[in-house]
């Protein structure tokens, strides 16, 4: 018996199981492949984009105004949404437009004949004392009247946010940077 030959194939096999654990580890806690269903953040990503999510980006920073965050919902799915609103602040919309604690606020990333229906935060689950909770965010697709959001959902709780999608892989055609 060739014990070389044994020698030579464990060594082969014990270091593609050690790249295999160490692509598995990457994929489980830094970064992923998703993919965004449904037309509520469009026109900034459509239905079947296919990101990149950085789970490590809300791990070492924190999450700001106007991040797209991928969040769990339901336990076993998740949406992709804009973060509009931060804990602690009061967020109102009137006449289509943005007050964040009482001061109009221009959303640049949306779509000129965009609506927004009026509505204050004493109206959304989890906000009953007009102000968002600490460790929560306010959360609204950029199709506003397409869009399950916290409009609905309420409030989702930083502990859900799963991270943040960084690169736009599918379509070929808008392959870039997310913002």
């Amino acid at each position: 018996m060739d014990f070389r030959g044994v020698k030579e194939f464990l060594k082969d096999t014990f270091g593609y199981l050690v790249i295999i654990v160490v692509v598995l580890l990457v994929c489980i806690y830094v970064v992923s492949l998703q993919q965004n269903i449904g037309p509520s953040m469009e026109p900034t990503l459509g239905n079947g984009d296919v990101l990149l999510l950085n789970k490590l980006s809300y791990k070492f920073g924190k999450i700001k105004r106007n991040d797209i965050v991928i969040f769990y919902y339901a336990d076993t799915k998740y949406l992709v949404k804009r973060v509009i609103g931060l804990p602690g602040e009061k967020i109102d919309f009137k006449n289509n437009t943005l007050y964040i604690n009482d001061q109009a606020y221009e959303e640049t990333f949306l779509g000129e004949d965009v609506v927004t229906d009026d509505f204050s935060m004493n109206q959304i689950k989890g906000c009953e004392d007009g102000v968002i909770p600490e460790g929560t965010y306010f959360v609204l697709g950029d199709n506003r009247s397409n869009s399950m959001d916290s409009r609905a959902l309420g409030v989702v709780k930083e502990s859900d946010i799963i991270g943040k999608p960084i690169f736009r892989f599918y379509p070929l055609t808008k392959m870039g940077i997310v913002k």
